[in-house]
C-alpha cells in the first residue's frame, strides 16, 4: 500500500509511543485434548503451539505487549517479515506462489488488491470480527481480503510558511495551478511510491480518464517537483518543522499533522488539504497455501480486535477500520478524514494502473 516507511520513520524521529493496551484478556487453564484454552473473557483460543508468518511492509508496527498477548492467548510465535513496501510486497507474493514464503499477509493496499486477488496468492477468508461498517471496504464477494484500517493521502501544508508569506492557503487541485503556487509543492513518484501512486489515483478521480493527464500536465508547468518517495518528500523536500526542505506544500497523509504539534502546545504547524485526498484502505488476507492457514486466520480476527484497532492510529498513523473505536484526542482537532475523498474502483485501478504510471511518467518526467 502504501509506502509505510513514511510512517515508520515518523516514529523513530519523534518518538510517538503506541497506545496504552487495556482490556486484554489473559490465558486461562488449557485443555491439551482440544488444543484450546479459555481467556478471561469466554473465547476460545487455540494452543496448538507453532509458527505463524506475517508477510508485511517494512512499516508495520504495533505495541510490543499486544504481540506478546497475542502469543500468549494463541500458543503460536509470530513471525513478521518484511520483503518492503506494500508494491515489493505483493510482487513477491506473486513470484512465491507456489511456495508461500508466509500463512498471512498485512498491508496491501486498494491499489494493489486486484492484483493480488487475480494472481490467486489469497486464499478466502471471511473473519467473525469483522465489524459491520467495514463491508463497505470489500474488494470481491469471496473474502480474499479483510480491511483493516484506512488512511487519507492529501496534500499537507506548512501553516506557517504561508502566514509569513501573506498568502492564502490552497484549498482545492485548481488552486494548485495558480501562479501564486508555483514551485511551492513536492509530491512523490507513483512508480516508486504508494503515497505517490494514490494521489495519483485521487486526480484520476477528481477529473477523469479524460482530464487527470491534463492536470499534470498542468502542476508540471506550475513547477511541481517529484521525490522517489515520501521520505525523500517530506523531509528533504518540504518546508515543515521536521523537515529541511524550502517547499511548503508536500503529498503526505491527513493524520501527519497532530505529529508535528510541538509537546506543550496546542496549535499544529501543519494542516491537510482535505479536498485533495484519496482514501487508502490495508488490508490482510490468508496466503493461498499457507503452511498454518487457522494461525493465518487468528492473526487476522487479532488485526480487528478492539485492542489492536486501538493501538492502530499510535502505532502506525492510520485510521482503525472499526469506526467504533475511540480515536486519540489530538486527531479529532488536527486529523480528520475527508469527508469526500476521491476514490476509483479496485478493478478500474487493476485495468489501468501500469497504464495510468508510464502516462504520468512520460508527462511529468519526459
Amino acid at each position: 500500500m502504501t509506502h509505510h516507511i513514511s510512517r515508520a520513520r515518523l516514529i523513530a524521529l519523534l518518538g510517538v509511543g503506541g497506545l496504552a493496551l487495556a482490556g486484554c484478556s489473559a490465558v486461562g487453564a488449557g485443555d491439551e485434548a482440544t488444543g484450546t484454552s479459555t481467556s478471561a473473557s469466554g473465547e476460545q483460543t487455540s494452543t496448538a503451539g507453532g509458527t505463524v508468518r506475517l508477510i508485511t511492509h517494512d512499516s508495520f508496527a504495533l505495541s510490543e505487549e499486544l504481540i506478546a498477548q497475542f502469543e500468549a492467548d494463541t500458543g503460536l510465535t509470530l513471525e513478521q517479515v518484511a520483503p518492503g513496501d506494500a508494491g515489493s510486497m505483493v510482487n513477491q507474493l506473486i513470484l512465491t506462489k507456489d511456495a508461500p514464503i508466509g500463512d498471512v499477509v498485512f498491508g496491501i493496499d486498494n491499489s494493489f488488491a486486484t492484483r493480488a486477488i487475480d494472481e490467486g496468492v489469497l486464499a478466502p477468508y471471511t473473519s467473525p470480527a469483522l465489524p459491520a461498517d467495514a463491508a463497505q471496504y470489500a474488494v470481491d464477494e469471496a473474502g480474499s481480503l479483510t480491511p483493516i484500517d484506512t488512511g487519507d493521502v492529501c496534500v499537507n501544508a506548512d501553516d506557517e510558511w504561508f502566514a509569513d508569506a501573506g498568502l492564502e492557503l490552497p484549498v482545492t487541485f485548481e488552486d494548485l495551478l495558480e501562479p501564486e503556487y508555483a514551485d511551492l509543492l513536492v509530491v512523490e513518484n507513483p512508480a516508486t511510491s504508494s503515497p505517490g501512486l494514490a494521489f495519483l489515483l485521487a486526480t484520476v478521480g477528481a477529473f477523469g480518464e479524460d482530464g487527470w493527464l491534463d492536470y499534470w500536465a498542468g502542476l508540471r508547468d506550475n513547477g511541481v517537483a517529484v521525490a522517489a518517495s515520501w521520505s525523500d518528500a517530506y523531509y528533504v523536500d518540504f518546508s515543515g518543522p521536521s523537515s529541511e526542505g524550502d517547499r511548503p506544500l508536500v503529498v503526505s497523509y491527513s493524520s501527519s499533522p497532530p505529529y508535528e504539534v510541538p509537546e506543550g502546545e496546542d496549535t499544529a504547524p501543519t494542516s491537510a488539504l482535505l479536498e485533495t485526498c484519496f482514501r487508502q484502505v490495508e488490508y490482510a488476507g490468508v496466503i493461498a497455501g499457507a503452511a498454518n492457514p487457522e494461525g493465518a486466520q487468528l492473526v487476522i480476527d487479532w488485526l480487528l480486535s478492539p485492542e489492536v484497532q486501538a493501538d492502530i492510529p499510535g502505532s502506525m498513523y492510520v485510521y482503525p477500520v472499526d469506526s467504533t473505536v475511540a480515536l486519540p484526542e489530538d486527531w479529532a482537532r488536527f486529523a480528520p478524514q475527508a469527508a469526500s475523498p476521491f476514490v476509483v474502483a479496485p478493478a478500474e485501478i487493476a485495468a489501468n494502473r501500469d497504464a495510468w504510471i508510464t502516462a504520468w511518467t512520460d508527462t511529468v518526467i519526459g
